[in-house]
Order: structure tokens, then sequence, then C-alpha cells
């Protein structure tokens, strides 16, 4: 169903097919097929997300995790974000994620039951845009693509990460991104991390399932963001 994923400890998107061929492991950002032309953060960028009125300020962070930082800010700059609902939110047995970020929640049409299981997208292609799984292990130059690792990463789940959620296919992150709601060590290596809540945390402790993303903008770094032409 389209809730299988929705458990207690996997931040996962629903995947819509299993016809999608698992892609080798690449750790050489330049063999991952597609990868130039994705958005790529160089360096930093602030992004405030507005819910119920109240602001969250969430700094991306391009340096560690260029394309999932990248792709975060593209949706962000297009306008994506804004009026799609936050469709999961784990607190019980302890705190876990708010999850939002699929396209298909912004359309009041569209059943509940398919939230989560959407992605961006792209206008052009008129297929899904995603990314490869992302993860800098610390002490690395570059960032591990396309494979979950067992070393510690530079950008680790504490609370206030952001993330992407993703089905169990590595490379299958698209729009969809969590707030982590408590420290979750479990997740790190397995998930891309690529930013924190710096401000306004308090504000995504407040968020109930269903409740609206209002606004999303680049407040800060936007000159950063590298988009393919």
């Amino acid at each position: 169903s389209p809730n299988s994923t929705a458990t207690s400890k996997a931040p996962e998107t629903s995947a819509k097919s299993t016809e999608e061929a698992k892609i080798s492991s690449n750790k050489n950002n330049q063999s991952v097929p597609g990868i130039n032309n994705l958005p790529r953060l160089e360096g930093k960028a602030t992004v405030v997300m507005t819910v119920k009125g109240s602001p969250i300020t969430i700094e991306v962070d391009g340096d560690n995790a260029p394309i999932t930082a990248g792709n975060f800010v593209d949706l962000v700059e297009k306008g994506v974000y804004d009026g799609l609902v936050f469709h999961r939110v784990v607190r019980e047995p302890q705190p876990f994620v708010v999850q939002g970020g699929d396209p298909q929640s912004k359309d009041s049409n569209t059943s509940p039951q398919l939230w989560g299981t959407g992605g961006y997208i792209d206008p052009k292609l008129k297929t899904e845009r995603r990314i490869p799984l992302e993860i800098k292990p610390e002490g690395a130059e570059q960032p591990v693509y396309g494979q979950t690792i067992t070393q510690k990463p530079v950008l680790i789940h504490k609370l206030g990460a952001v993330a992407m959620a993703r089905s169990q296919m590595p490379d299958s992150a698209s729009s969809q991104f969590y707030f982590a709601l408590a420290d979750l060590g479990f997740l790190d290596g397995n998930y891309a991390v690529f930013g924190y809540v710096t401000d306004g945390f308090d504000v995504v402790n407040k968020i109930q399932e269903c409740d609206k993303i209002h606004s999303a903008k680049v407040v800060k770094g936007a000159e950063n963001l590298k988009v393919p032409q």
C-alpha cells in the first residue's frame, strides 16, 4: 500500500513501481549518470520556510552535499514547495520525523493515500527528477554517490537535521524531505542530510499532519546555486 513505508524506522517515499533498475554503486561523482545535468550548490544558502505564519530557518550545506543541497535550493527557487503538505509526522512512540515535499499534496483532488509517492516532475523532460544518494564521510574530500556508507558522515542526523526521503533504491530521492525531531544516528550513512534548522525549531515541533508549507524562499546564498543550462 502507499503507506507501507510509513514505519517508525525509515523516512522513505513509497515507490511507484519496481521497474527501476538499481544503479550500480559509484564512488566517483563524475561516473554518476546524469550528475552534470543536476543543480549544484557551491557553498551555503539559507532558506526560510513559513508554516502557519511562523518561519523556519534552514542552513543548506552545499560544501558537503552539493547535489542534494542544489536540488533543494533549486526547487525552493522554482516555488515547488509552496502550498505542499507535511503528509507524515511521527512523534510516537518517540520523536522521529516530520516529512513533506510531495508535489501531489498541493492538489486537493489528489487522494491523501497517494501523498508520499510523488516527486518533482521536470516540465521540460516530463520525467521525475531524481538525485543520487550523496553522503560525505568524515575526512573525505568528496561525497560518496549511489550507495550507503558505514563511516561516520560529515552531516549527521542530529536534532534539526534536514534530509532527503527516498524509497529503498539509493538514487530515488526527488523532492520529499524530512526534519529530524531527535538525534537519529541509526539513519546516518543511509539517508542524505543536506542542512540544519538554525532557527524556528519550535515551529517544526508544532507541525501536525496535513499542515501546509505556506512558502519557502532563499534569503541568502542564491548566487551559489549553479543550474545547468
